[in-house]
């Protein structure tokens, strides 16, 4: 059974319809089987119309939506022989963010993700996916070793945002950050980012400085989220709707802004309705990019991603 969002009631109070028809037999006065699929064909001609419409805080709800495949799922699923790779040889472990090499369409790649979680216990391990100085440190020792063997990065970017604690600012949440975009823009491997959920402030960029940002088509990217923004400007979070607009953080957006490459399409009713067919786009979205990336060296590689983000502000400032 999905889990419904607040714009998703009508299609919910269908689909309940069906599934009630799916369960009765037959009595021979009402063809079951004929009213099911015009009750189908209802509610996929209304998810169609909703998605199609969808406002700034919609998408992000479908963002947040707690079935949406994890980087997890899709570590899983695209990557072989996968070997994951533990701590920061600093601190210790941070499993807001995973990551190890593994064998992704004939390459061998190092991946990183950040990890939400998808049950109680599960979130409270990766922390709802907010990272620690620890995460991001364990992100540049991964990204350092790419480059040292001459693998391509993949990340997979699912986050609210880094962890805000005292603890995380006591260890240098910031610079940690900071570093680690200065990790990603010094590599010499092809680097490729895809946003599958949330990408929130600094914990997203950490790990998003890449030759290719590909972003699904549901997903949003931006500096704060919509919540956050309307508690400093307004100090109240019900003005999260009207920041949501402002923010201007969808893929649609962002494609028009220059601060994405490609928009990822989802199927209908959002990657949490098909993970499958939801993994199997990503995965064919990053192997284009990566074997686009392969023309260049590895100095061209580093230059092009610094170029690529030195002009997004200087679009800012025209």
């Amino acid at each position: 059974m999905h889990n419904f969002l607040d714009f998703e009631k009508p299609i919910a109070e269908l689909e309940g319809k069906i599934e009630e028809l799916r369960h009765l037999s037959d009595d021979g006065e009402i063809n079951i089987a004929e009213e099911v699929a015009r009750l189908q064909v209802k509610a996929d001609r209304l998810l169609r119309q909703a998605y199609a419409k969808l406002t700034s805080w919609q998408k992000t709800q479908v963002a947040r939506h707690p079935d949406r495949p994890h980087s997890s799922d899709y570590i899983a699923n695209l990557i072989e022989d996968f070997t994951p790779l533990a701590g920061d040889r600093l601190f210790g472990e941070d499993r807001a963010i995973i990551g190890g090499i593994g064998r992704f369409r004939g390459y061998t790649v190092v991946i990183i993700g950040q990890e939400k979680g998808s049950d109680t216990n599960s979130r409270i391990e990766h922390n709802f996916g907010m990272a620690r100085p620890e995460g991001y440190r364990k992100a540049q020792r991964l990204m350092g070793l790419a480059n040292r063997f001459g693998l391509p990065v993949v990340t997979l970017v699912d986050s609210a945002g880094a962890y805000p604690g005292i603890g995380a600012e006591e260890r240098g949440q910031a610079a940690a950050i900071a570093r680690s975009i200065e990790t990603c823009l010094g590599l010499k491997v092809p680097l490729v980012c895809a946003i599958i959920g949330e990408g929130g402030s600094g914990g997203a960029i950490a790990i998003a400085t890449a030759n290719q940002v590909l972003m699904l088509e549901h997903a949003v990217y931006s500096v704060i989220s919509p919540e956050g923004c309307a508690s400093i400007l307004w100090r109240s979070g019900e003005q999260a709707q009207q920041a949501a607009e402002a923010l201007k953080l969808t893929a649609q957006d962002l494609i028009k802004l220059g601060v994405i490459d490609e928009i990822m399409p989802e199927p209908l009713g959002g990657a949490q309705r098909d993970k499958r067919e939801a993994i199997e786009t990503v995965g064919e979205a990053i192997e284009k990019s990566l074997r686009e990336l392969r023309k260049f060296d590895g100095v061209e590689l580093r230059q092009r991603r610094r170029e690529k983000f030195l002009e997004i502000g200087r679009k800012g400032l025209a």
